[in-house]
């Protein structure tokens, strides 16, 4: 089973994930922390396997403890489960060393499957945000008012380097090929448009007709 450490400094929300986890038989829920040094302390007693971790936490901020525990405990798999699905959020937890990122607003059989996703060594990104990242990048050359700032699409491309060419997220969102980083499958798995089976999930465009 796959040990997991819920960090969130409302207990309401740390008894409904727990109870979430114990559902799906699978995760053993090694330890509960509300703040940032409970956090610190239970990845050292308690050696969890993932970390699900909220960002606003009293104390140390989460993406100072995702920093922290980069260097500290290179094993630990971190997933942020939060209520902020701005940009700028997303971007710093990736950049500070998360493995993935699920918004609240989620349904509980996706957040069983990132801790699965981020405990085998992959990468998660919550679908809604996934499926809005595709979206701005594909559009964003359609009208001056739609483009984005060298530093905005810097951001975007940074997420989609490091998460949309996740095979497992893409056959959950299909995205466009031309949102996806150079080199990477489409979301049935083949590097050639042409080569895509006829019940392939890909968007129209990508697949030869």
């Amino acid at each position: 089973m796959t040990r997991v450490l819920i960090a969130d400094d409302h207990a309401v929300v740390r008894d409904g994930l727990k109870h979430i986890l114990e559902r799906a038989g699978k995760f053993d829920v090694v330890g509960e922390a509300a703040d940032g040094s409970q956090v610190l302390k239970l990845v050292r007693d308690c050696a969890p396997q993932v970390l699900l971790l909220d960002l606003s936490m009293p104390g140390r901020s989460g993406l100072e403890l995702i920093r922290l525990l980069r260097d500290e405990q290179q094993a630990l798999r971190i997933l942020v489960l939060t209520m902020h699905a701005e940009q700028q959020y997303i971007v710093r937890a990736f950049q500070a060393g998360a493995a993935g990122y699920l918004t609240k607003e989620s349904a509980a059989t996706e957040l069983v499957s990132a801790i699965t996703q981020v405990a085998s060594g992959g990468t998660y990104v919550s679908q809604a945000i996934a499926g809005k990242l595709a979206t701005s990048l594909e559009h964003q050359d359609e009208a001056p008012h739609l483009r984005l700032s060298d530093r905005h699409e810097q951001r975007h491309r940074f997420i989609a380097d490091r998460v949309l060419q996740d095979p497992a997220v893409r056959s959950a969102c299909p995205v466009p090929e031309s949102v996806l980083p150079a080199g990477s499958a489409t979301a049935c798995g083949s590097r050639s448009p042409g080569s895509c089976p006829d019940n392939c999930r890909c968007p129209r465009a990508s697949c030869a007709t």
